[in-house]
């Protein structure tokens, strides 16, 4: 059983419509990895995080983060914030704090701009007026959290100097390197999804940006690019003649999931 999506005008792109593809999830892992390149995120995930020992459960947290605050209720995203917050408390060192504000304004930055990138690979440029709404509305993201509205950059002109800025000083240490190398192996994930990871190792490699890819030593030949390019001429009109209830299954099935999951533990809450 699945949440229905609400449907927007055709025309009227909305951040609801932007979360709900499920092509996005191809970018995940980009996602993740441009966020790693961040020195103090890289490090707290690397000493912290559960995804080598249970992956799935991972991707489950961080996706319904995404969809409580852009898709959830006003009274789930006050709630999935609460518990995100409290996840955040023990994450902390004398190098890095995961309520830090500049580290959840990158993750946040990661999140719109791999999302914005898929979305206009798979049905192509938005009106400015739909660019700039998805831009006003994915700050949440951050917001949500502990970043101040002033930190989202005023503009999309200066969120991309901003990108660049932090892309062009991104360093990765070796503690995160072999980290994600365990990471792009699977970890201890279930055996039908360390099968799948050549392909997920594949679209994340080949949407990282070139000095990311080379921060994180991982190997892309012409021959790859090449390959790369021809997947994303033709998987995009392959997506689109999908219906779109399909393609948002996903977006869907986390949301009742969370539901599910909010109403079984409301006494924890």
């Amino acid at each position: 059983m699945t949440d229905q999506i609400v449907q927007r005008p055709a025309g009227d792109v909305d951040l609801a419509d932007f979360v709900g593809e499920s092509m996005l999830l191809l970018g995940a892992g980009a996602s993740v990895l441009l966020q790693l390149a961040l020195p103090g995120v890289g490090r707290g995930v690397a000493e912290h995080s559960t995804t080598l020992q249970r992956p799935l459960d991972r991707l489950r947290t961080t996706m319904t983060y995404v969809y409580a605050v852009t898709l959830g209720t006003p009274q789930e995203k006050q709630t999935v914030v609460r518990l995100v917050n409290k996840a955040h408390v023990p994450v902390r060192s004398d190098r890095y704090n995961a309520f830090d504000p500049d580290l959840q304004l990158w993750v946040a930055a990661t999140l719109y701009r791999n999302g914005f990138d898929m979305y206009t690979r798979f049905f192509g440029e938005l009106s400015d007026a739909d660019a700039e709404r998805l831009y006003r509305q994915s700050a949440v993201y951050g917001t949500a959290l502990q970043v101040r509205e002033d930190m989202w950059p005023a503009s999309r002109t200066e969120f991309d100097a901003y990108w660049d800025r932090m892309i062009a000083g991104a360093e990765v240490d070796e503690q995160v390197r072999a980290y994600v190398r365990r990471l792009l192996s699977g970890g201890r994930a279930p055996l039908p999804v360390r099968m799948s990871m050549p392909l997920q190792r594949f679209f994340t490699t080949g949407l990282l940006p070139p000095r990311i890819r080379d921060q994180f030593a991982l190997a892309w030949s012409p021959r790859d690019q090449r390959r790369f390019d021809r997947t994303m001429r033709v998987l995009p009109r392959v997506y689109r003649r999908v219906p779109r209830s399909v393609r948002q299954a996903a977006a869907g099935y986390y949301l009742w999931d969370m539901r599910r999951r909010l109403a079984a533990h409301r006494h924890l809450i």
